[in-house]
């Protein structure tokens, strides 16, 4: 018998009013035709926010003061962009406030053909509200597919950095290339961002495809777990989190990280989440530590608001009490489809006994997200489709019950849907290692499957998690699946190429993380992946 996920009696009521949040303040945030007339009627607010009111104070200065977050695009279409800025003058304020007044602030947004700003397209104004953190998530539209922009936001006299976005291409239509990146887990305090450093600085990039660990809970300690070597934290911070406060303030720390910010403004994003962004290894609506489920999901509430607040993520993804659907997709032309998964809020619990694991009714992703990503594969038009997944899929180990390797039935059923579209790709994260692996059907761990690869998963190591890492393959679990084709233990980043006919998977790593941001990059392996192939093929 499965054990399924409890859930609460508690309604959204319940949650807004403990939350402090109205819906008239979520949707404010998006679009607010009045923001420029509250403007006006409330004068200059450069002396309640302690800021300069003149936009002829330097334009470093104004940016780091109230942008001090920087800005980011994401949840990437065709004619559409979300924008995203949050307001933080004093963004390690304990509070998680930022050091913003508890009152509204009108923020002006524009977007731009040229990188100066000036071939204005589109502009409108959104309200930055204390309810959300004085963040903001305009949603652009009527812009041109395939097509780049420049954007950047107004408040209180004062600029933000610009940034930029390229629109996909049209639907249904042909497309003769696209560049992506995958990463995930950024532990701040284990090292310096040296991955978004070179992420920042790659040529042509049409997105960023991030796989979860945004943040991590954990007390951040010196002498303990805070090897990035320079930093130090104020005391707030050396506390497990689990208020709403913990985590803005959580999220305010990783975004103060400038590599972090030059990425968000190099191209849009397409975000998951894991685990760390609420709790290690939760599981649904139950703690890893056991805290009580009413409680726990408290928790997670304002986890998953700290999360809308803080990334370029759309309508669809404001949270309703604790619950917050993030699963979506999005196509490129018909090169590429993307259907990104949540394999955290909808999982069944950890089996009680040895053999519940293998229960054919447990699922990792809730009934409701299975029949929905079988729909997107079986009804793709694209060439190539990728799966964006927290957790590792292919098979290592029986006792590996976090991974999909704890839900073998439901692998089997996703892999159903995996062969009913064209190339399929799955994009992990999770591990702090580069994977390179090909997924055969039926294997299982230990076992040997059909050697028929259906289609490959390719595993980003972490921006930062777990410090230098060292060059090589991990434990004999791994390497020991003839379908692991290979890993490595740096940090670093995967660049993917994508052509009608071909897939090239760069693995990237750094040498070192930890002394400081100036390591270099270097390949430590690359693989093709022909169209129809369903392999990988090592490129020397």
């Amino acid at each position: 018998m499965v054990t399924r996920t409890p859930r609460s009696g508690i309604n959204r009521r319940s949650f807004l009013q403990w939350l402090g949040v109205s819906t008239a303040a979520l949707t404010a945030g998006i679009n607010f035709p009045g923001a420029a007339g509250e403007a006006n009627a409330q004068g200059s607010l450069s002396g309640s926010l302690g800021l300069p009111g003149s936009s002829s104070e330097p334009a470093e200065w104004a940016h780091e003061k109230l942008f001090s977050l920087g800005v980011a695009a994401g949840t990437p279409g065709p004619e559409s962009m979300i924008l995203w800025t949050r307001l933080a003058p004093d963004p390690l304020a304990e509070d998680g406030h930022a050091g913003m007044p508890r009152h509204n602030v009108p923020v002006h947004w524009a977007v731009a053909t040229d990188e100066a700003c000036t071939q204005i397209v589109a502009s409108g104004d959104a309200l930055a509200t204390p309810e959300l953190a004085h963040s903001v998530h305009p949603e652009v539209t009527g812009l041109s597919p395939n097509t780049t922009y420049y954007y950047r936001f107004q408040a209180a006299g004062i600029t933000s950095r610009i940034g930029r976005f390229r629109t996909l291409p049209p639907a249904g239509q042909s497309a003769d290339k696209f560049t992506f990146v995958v990463a995930s887990c950024q532990a701040w305090y284990h090292g310096h961002f040296t991955a978004w450093k070179h992420i920042a600085e790659e040529p042509e990039l049409d997105l960023i495809v991030f796989n979860g660990d945004y943040i991590y809970e954990y007390p951040i300690i010196a002498g303990d777990n805070l090897w990035r070597e320079g930093a130090s934290v104020p005391p707030a911070l050396t506390e497990k989190v689990e208020t709403l406060a913990q985590y803005r303030l959580r999220y305010s720390l990783f975004k103060t990280d400038p590599h972090l910010q030059e990425a968000h403004a190099s191209a849009a994003a397409a975000v998951v989440w894991d685990d760390h962004e609420v709790e290690n290894n939760y599981t649904g609506d139950g703690s890893d530590t056991g805290t009580p489920t009413e409680h726990f999901l408290y928790q997670r509430a304002a986890a998953y608001r700290a999360y809308y607040e803080n990334l370029p993520i759309g309508l669809a993804a404001l949270p309703d009490g604790p619950h917050s659907r993030i699963y979506h997709s999005f196509d490129i032309g018909t090169l590429a489809r993307f259907t990104n998964l949540d394999t955290r809020q909808y999982r069944d619990l950890p089996p009680t006994d040895d053999g519940g694991v293998h229960n054919p009714d447990r699922t990792m992703l809730g009934r409701e997200q299975e029949a929905w990503v079988t729909q997107q594969l079986e009804d793709s038009p694209a060439t190539w489709n990728f799966v964006t997944n927290g957790v590792v899929v292919a098979p290592i180990a029986d006792d590996k019950i976090d991974q999909w390797d704890g839900f073998p039935a439901a692998r089997e059923r996703l892999f159903g849907a995996l062969k009913k579209a064209q190339n399929p790709v799955v994009l992990t994260g999770d591990i702090h290692q580069h994977c390179a692996a090909e997924l055969w059907d039926g294997a299982t761990p230990g076992g040997k499957g059909s050697g028929k690869s259906i289609g490959v998963e390719l595993v980003a190591t972490s921006i930062a998690s777990d410090g230098d890492g060292k060059a090589g393959t991990t434990s004999k679990d791994w390497m020991a699946q003839p379908w692991v084709k290979n890993m490595d233990q740096r940090r670093g980043y995967i660049r993917v190429s994508l052509s009608k006919d071909l897939m090239t998977s760069e693995f990237f790593v750094h040498p070192y993380i930890e002394k400081d941001d100036q390591a270099p990059k270097e390949l430590a392996f690359a693989f093709e992946t022909r169209a129809g192939e369903h392999t990988l093929k090592e490129r020397r």
